[in-house]
């Protein structure tokens, strides 16, 4: 899986060649199907180990908390430490077309939950309908997944691009906070 894991990044898209897998593993190819039928398998074996360390890493309680900015600020802090130091492949294995209707509802449901707080937490800040905050809570997302994928890659100093994801978060969530009809446009809501 680490291996595959590596090569997803460094390949930026699914699926995998198996004869490179093989290679990089120093496994056969059978033993790879042995543990990972399909590539769908090996795909969904690695998302669920990412998860499981973005909640290992306290992504879980970072969501369970009630003021908008410290849950977003912190849970962006999370998943731009786990990219600066794996890559952007949690990125990878949600959105590659190849995985559409092929991912663990398991591991799509534990992401889902987290995404429902988020928004449950921004809709009582931020007069938004769901639709509009969810996608603004998927704009914020990339932040932290564009700052540390460029600390990962070494374009930016992971101290630089970890203040530029942490300013911008904030800075995204009023943004947001002012489209809100209700919002005085020289004034953010208050989060």
């Amino acid at each position: 899986m680490d291996a595959a894991a590596r090569q997803i990044v460094e390949q930026g898209f699914l699926p995998l060649p198996i004869e490179g897998l093989a290679r990089a593993a120093h496994v056969s190819k059978a033993l790879i199907y042995v543990h990972f039928p399909t590539q769908y398998d090996l795909a969904n074996a690695i998302l669920a180990r990412e998860l499981d360390a973005l909640f290992a890493a306290g992504l879980d309680k970072a969501s369970r908390g009630e003021g908008l900015q410290d849950v977003a600020v912190d849970c962006a802090a999370l998943y731009f430490e786990h990219v600066r130091r794996w890559g952007p492949l949690l990125h990878i294995l949600l959105s590659d077309l190849y995985m559409a209707g092929h991912h663990d509802r398991t591991a799509l449901a534990r992401r889902d939950a987290v995404m429902r707080r988020l928004g449950r937490i921004a809709r009582r800040r931020i007069r938004l309908p769901p639709i509009e905050i969810i996608a603004g809570i998927n704009i914020i997302l990339a932040i932290p997944e564009e700052a540390g994928a460029l600390a990962f890659h070494g374009e930016v100093d992971p101290a630089i691009a970890r203040d530029m994801c942490r300013t911008l978060t904030v800075s995204a969530l009023k943004g947001l906070a002012s489209c809100a009809p209700n919002a005085k446009s020289d004034r953010p809501q208050p989060l």
